[in-house]
């Protein structure tokens, strides 16, 4: 497996793809891979190994060819062990299997090192050594079966350069219609396959491994923001893992869609009490063909935007890949992904006891929604629902944000916050439904409330705009004036309250735009997008 794996991912998707791809996909085994992590973390605390790297794209070939850049190294393929017999030495060389770490150490130092091995059921073979020649050399079976200067593998090739071209693809228009009934609306956004719930797929993932699981994707009923995890027995610390993606921005602007979703991973870390100031982010660039400069384009301007929210909210990239030539030929019609970026984020939750949840709690609380709403609405799914591809598509502010979600960590570490969950997909309207469905209390939300950055006459853009660095927050009604005074720096406003009754009522202008029983919109969004396939 992983035969010519990033050769098939830098391909154009054809016919003859899936038979191609059979062997280039490389088959994981997480139960291993755990396994190694454990030995190399050991080995690591005894200083056994020098230097270290994976088995990613190009297996042993780019793995080892790194790392002896600047010494040469000397490889005994047929020693390298195989999931499969009957490998070629250059598949050998290529394979892209997974659970395979490459590890340079003192020969001295194997023995202690294999010992750690086996005490975690972990196979280690010394497969070659290093030269002082800076010559990459490979033997199989005593020939030599392939050689090449390091100097000429690392800097022989000319560095390849693309034209890049953007067209700015943002039209601002009025909305030139009217809605008839928003329980209708509401219950086509909660339907949409970007809203819906995906728990047919997550629950085909084991969410329970070595009981560390501290708050879950789904809480029964109400989707959680991100996951929170304990890894330490003896020490409440958590980790949190989150992440954020809008492929329909990205269709209009790939600037301002890969600054969204790094806001979004971010809104989601801070939603699981992760401190932003202890986070780190990974990207994964999803593009068409970067040989065609208006995708080369898109590309730019997504590195340009993923830079500012990065660099503004001050948090480090620490890892990331691409995958590009997403796209195929239908007879002279090209069709491409649209660019799109997933931004993962992993940050430290100081106290899992204080991990809040995204559902409504205690009826009388105060709902709160902190940031502003703006006449936001490309690439948003109310949009979508009406094919519609004009608008703005939701800026960010990184030093307004970063602000916010550092208040918002330090009301959650003092108990200020009973429940919590960030505007995304569909804006406050599916925030609102998703928070009612796990015990079933509703809500009464008052539309004019809401705080506005700039003037808005229509209910359906503040209900379903996607503005970013927004957070709905329950809060306790005997301790809401002490939860103002200590956000008092921040704008926010409260909107409504938590009510016994099992329905979602939104006034707007002394009228109610939405009043829905809780079980009709637990129903949409659970089945919305089940429905579709």
């Amino acid at each position: 497996d992983g035969i010519h794996g990033v050769t098939f991912a830098s391909g154009e998707l054809k016919r003859e793809s899936r038979r191609v791809a059979y062997a280039a996909v490389q088959i994981g085994n997480p139960i291993e891979e755990k396994k190694i992590v454990d030995a190399i973390l050991q080995a690591r605390d005894e200083n056994l190994f020098n230097a270290i790297t994976d088995c990613g794209g190009g297996g042993l070939s780019s793995a080892i060819g790194e790392l002896s850049e600047k010494t040469g190294a000397e490889v005994y393929l047929e020693k390298v062990p195989l999931k499969y017999a009957g490998l070629s030495y250059t598949e050998i060389w290529i394979s892209e299997s997974q659970e395979r770490m490459v590890l340079f150490m003192p020969e001295e130092n194997f023995k202690r090192f294999k010992e750690i091995c086996d005490l975690h059921n972990v196979k280690a073979t010394i497969i070659g050594r290093l030269r002082d020649d800076k010559k990459l050399i490979l033997k199989y079976q005593d020939k030599i079966v392939g050689e090449i200067d390091l100097d000429f593998l690392h800097n022989g090739m000319p560095t390849v350069k693309r034209r890049a071209i953007f067209k700015r693809k943002e039209i601002i228009k009025e909305i030139d219609w009217e809605i008839k009934d928003y329980n209708e609306l509401l219950i086509n956004i909660l339907k949409n396959e970007n809203v819906a719930s995906k728990e047919w797929i997550i629950r085909q993932y084991d969410l329970e491994v070595q009981g560390g699981t501290v708050l879950k994707p789904l809480l029964e009923g109400s989707p959680s923001d991100g996951v929170v995890l304990k890894p330490l027995k003896e020490k409440d610390i958590g980790i949190a893992v989150a992440c954020g993606i809008n492929p329909s921005y990205g269709e209009i602007s790939p600037y301002w869609m890969a600054a969204s979703v790094v806001d979004e991973a971010l809104r989601n870390i801070t939603c699981c009490g992760g401190d932003i100031n202890k986070t780190g982010i990974l990207d994964n660039f999803c593009f068409g063909n970067p040989e065609r400069e208006e995708v080369m384009g898109d590309i730019v301007e997504t590195c340009f935007g993923a830079y500012f929210a990065a660099k503004g909210y001050g948090v480090p990239f620490i890892s990331g890949k691409d995958s590009l030539y997403n796209e195929f030929k239908s007879g002279k019609k090209i069709i491409a992904i649209p660019p799109t970026l997933l931004i993962s984020a992993v940050s430290v939750v100081p106290n899992i006891n204080k991990t809040p949840t995204s559902y409504f709690k205690k009826p009388k609380s105060k709902i709160v929604l902190i940031g502003e709403t703006y006449n936001e609405l490309g690439g948003s799914i109310y949009f979508s629902l009406f094919n519609k591809n004009f608008g703005k598509v939701p800026k960010v502010n990184p030093e307004k944000g970063k602000r916010i979600m550092e208040k918002i960590f330090q009301a959650i570490n003092q108990g200020l916050i009973i429940s919590i969950h960030d505007l995304s997909d569909g804006g406050l309207g599916t925030t609102l439904s998703e928070m009612t469905f796990t015990n079933n209390l509703g809500c009464k939300i008052d539309l004019e409330k809401v705080l506005l950055g700039e003037d808005i006459k229509r209910p359906d853009v503040i209900l379903f705009s996607e503005s970013n660095t927004r957070f709905l927050c329950e809060i306790e009604e005997n301790r809401i004036e002490e939860f103002l005074n200590f956000m008092a720096d921040i704008k926010l406003a409260i909107i409504g309250e938590v009510i016994e009754d099992e329905r979602l009522i939104i006034n707007y202008q002394n009228k109610n735009l939405i009043d829905l029983e809780i079980r009709i919109l637990k129903e949409s969004w659970e089945k919305g997008l089940s429905s579709k396939i």
